[in-house]
């Protein structure tokens, strides 16, 4: 396979001093790609590979979109860095999230100066809350029965009352989102894989990641296979992932960009999960968990036709923020 010149795509930097260091956004990207040879033992000819998220700043992928989204706002002129403790210099960012979204909003918030001002549903993981705090946003909790889609019309609400004091960032309808991974993601998994990923997969939640990295892929390969994953009902264990068929459905995602979609049980999600936990030593989150098995399911296909493939999936975030469930205690 001849590979098509690519363009590494890294976020651009703050034009500041340098330090003999590495700045917190020259941490983001540039991921590992990890084996799951484990799995894929008995399956001859098949590879799962796994994309490591989590060694991101901020612990996860969405380190990647919100990076994308508060850059592109600073340059535009519609977000102040550095703004004084305190002060009226510039308008917060505000934002509908479930968690990890926040979180690296938060922790950009913090390193760079600017207020973060966060919609969250109040029944997201204890560890999310905690670090949320520790990065000093301010959080406006939200009724959990009404999941992320009750967060994203009190965002909307509460930026069309107070246009002057909120930049409402919108990673649901926000072209950086997918941007970001049509830029980074896509291109890294090709070059770590030397052009020979032959599958796709990763969860719908903004659904940027899925987008922007099946585009890219697909311009440098139009025979990989992109496989989108979601949860199986709106009542799930998955925080993040959206089931398109009854949620506010992300401005940003197109249903007929995949492949083929598979609809993933939270029980098979908490089983794989503890699966990886206790024979890999690999401690990932839920969504994570699902994706996984999303890519083993594909991968047994593939084997039982006979075809070798190389399946690279999102392990969108670790366990860290979800070690309070009860699931890891049970069976």
């Amino acid at each position: 396979m001849n590979a098509k010149h690519i363009d590494e795509g890294n976020f651009p930097m703050i034009a500041t001093a340098r330090s003999l260091g590495v700045t917190l956004l020259d941490r983001i990207g540039n991921t590992p790609l990890l084996s799951l040879e484990r799995l894929t033992a008995h399956l001859p000819g098949v590879q799962i590979l796994g994309k490591v998220e989590w060694a991101n700043p901020g612990g996860s992928i969405k380190d990647r979109a919100a990076a994308a989204i508060v850059l592109d706002a600073e340059k535009r002129g519609l977000l102040k860095f550095h703004q004084a403790e305190g002060g009226s210099g510039g308008r917060a960012l505000l934002d509908a999230t479930s968690g990890n979204t926040g979180i690296a909003y938060a922790m950009l918030g913090a390193a760079l100066g600017f207020p973060v001002t966060l919609c969250v549903p109040s029944n997201v993981s204890p560890e999310r809350k905690n670090i949320l705090a520790a990065h000093g946003a301010t959080v406006i909790w939200t009724d959990p029965a009404d999941g992320s889609d009750g967060a994203i019309r009190t965002a909307r609400a509460l930026a069309a009352a107070e246009p002057d004091h909120y930049l409402y960032a919108d990673q649901y309808g926000n072209e950086q989102n997918w941007k970001a991974h049509y830029r980074t993601t896509a291109n890294e998994i090709w070059k770590q894989t030397e052009g020979q990923v032959t599958h796709f997969i990763a969860g719908l939640g903004t659904s940027g990641t899925f987008m922007g990295t099946t585009r890219r892929l697909r311009e440098l390969n139009p025979k990989i296979k992109c496989i989108s994953m979601q949860p199986d009902s709106p009542f799930n264990g998955f925080e993040g992932l959206k089931h398109m068929a009854t949620a506010i459905v992300p401005p940003i995602y197109d249903a007929k960009l995949a492949d083929a979609n598979i609809f993933m049980e939270t029980e098979r999600a908490y089983v794989m999960a503890k699966e990886l936990g206790r024979r890999d030593g690999l401690l990932v989150g839920v969504s994570a968990a699902g994706a996984v098995a999303a890519s083993l399911q594909v991968a047994e296909q593939e084997a039982r036709a006979g075809r070798e493939a190389v399946i690279v999936t999102i392990l969108c975030d670790s366990a860290d923020k979800y070690l309070s469930e009860r699931f890891w205690r049970e069976g």
